[in-house]
Order: C-alpha cells, then sequence, then structure tokens
C-alpha cells in the first residue's frame, strides 16, 4: 500500500504543506477537536475543513495513509515555533574547558585552578586539566599523576572522572564531567 503514496511526496520543502498543496489521494483526517475522522479522500477532507472555516494541515507523511489535521494554520505555526523555542532554551550544550598547569604548582595557585575547574562543572561543563612538562620534567611523571588524582578527590562532590590520568605527548590530561544531578 506504500507504493501508492510514494509518488505523492511533497516536492518543495519550503512551502507548507496545507490545503491544496496536499498531493496525496486519501489521507487519515483528524477534526477541530483532535477527534479522528478516518479515512478519506482529499477532496472529501478539504470540503470538511472549508465548511468549518478552517485550514487542512499536513502532520505526518511517514505513516500510511499521511495524516492530515484541520487546524487554523497560523496559530498551528505560531505554537509550533514556540515549542522549537522552548526546547531550544532548555537545552544546554557541554563544552569542554581547559585548566592548565604545571606539576610544580604552588598551593595558591592550585587552589585557583581548582576554583576554576568548580566553576565550569557547575556551569554543566566538562573539564580537562592539563599539566605540561618541559624539558627533562618528563621523566617527573608519577608526579603529574598525583596532582591529577588529588584535583579528581577534591572535586569528587560535583564531579566524576571521565578519563583518568593519560600521558598525550608532552602534556598529560585528565577529563572529568559533572555529576548527575538525581
Amino acid at each position: 500500500m506504500q507504493e501508492k503514496y510514494k509518488n505523492f511526496k511533497k516536492k518543495n520543502n519550503n512551502l507548507p504543506t496545507i490545503n491544496e498543496r496536499i498531493k496525496f489521494p486519501e489521507i487519515r483526517l483528524i477534526d477541530a477537536e483532535g477527534e479522528q475522522v478516518g479515512v478519506l479522500s482529499l477532496d472529501d477532507a478539504l470540503k470538511t475543513a472549508k465548511n468549518i472555516g478552517l485550514d487542512l494541515v499536513l502532520v505526518s507523511d511517514k505513516s500510511v495513509p499521511p495524516v492530515c489535521r484541520i487546524v487554523d494554520y497560523g496559530k498551528y505555526k505560531f505554537t509550533q515555533e514556540k515549542k522549537a523555542k522552548e526546547a531550544k532554551k532548555k537545552q544546554h550544550n557541554a563544552s569542554l574547558k581547559e585548566v592548565k598547569m604545571r606539576y610544580k604548582i604552588e598551593e595558591h595557585d592550585y587552589r585557583v585552578r581548582l576554583n576554576q575547574a568548580l566553576r565550569f562543572l557547575q556551569a554543566s561543563d566538562k573539564v580537562k586539566a592539563t599539566i605540561t612538562f618541559r624539558g627533562r620534567e618528563i621523566q617527573h611523571v608519577n608526579l603529574a599523576i598525583a596532582l591529577l588524582q588529588k584535583m579528581a578527590k577534591d572535586l569528587e562532590g560535583v564531579s566524576e572522572v571521565q578519563q583518568l590520568p593519560s600521558r598525550d605527548g608532552k602534556s598529560m590530561i585528565m577529563i572529568l564531567t559533572p555529576k548527575k544531578a538525581n
């Protein structure tokens, strides 16, 4: 039965599929109150919509037969845009923030980096803690691992370790993610 509807897909995606722009031979109709009327021919559905003074809007062209609804198109479009805006507002893309330091860091400087990482985690961002080595410092990898583990322990209330400390060329990195709120 799907073959019957294949050739009637919309050709111009810029125009909304309402009223005469719907090109399917028969559709499943939902009336203005949200009740399902049934499968009707396109002409009968258009007549029903015109009699009420509303528009016939294509809701889903993926189902067989396609689903159309009788609504006021202006209101329908407004509510769709409003829902999309609300969904976009609630969405937060977690970005990766970096905190750089050396393994020979003083206590005060370490506290500053710790507070930066804490601020990033509270803003729901991931934190990449990086320790860079210069020259012969690469021999003291164990001190860098100890420092990163200390940072993970200090931030364990608000974060969890996503990637354990690992060497990456002349640096060592560890990635922390914010804890999920229950």
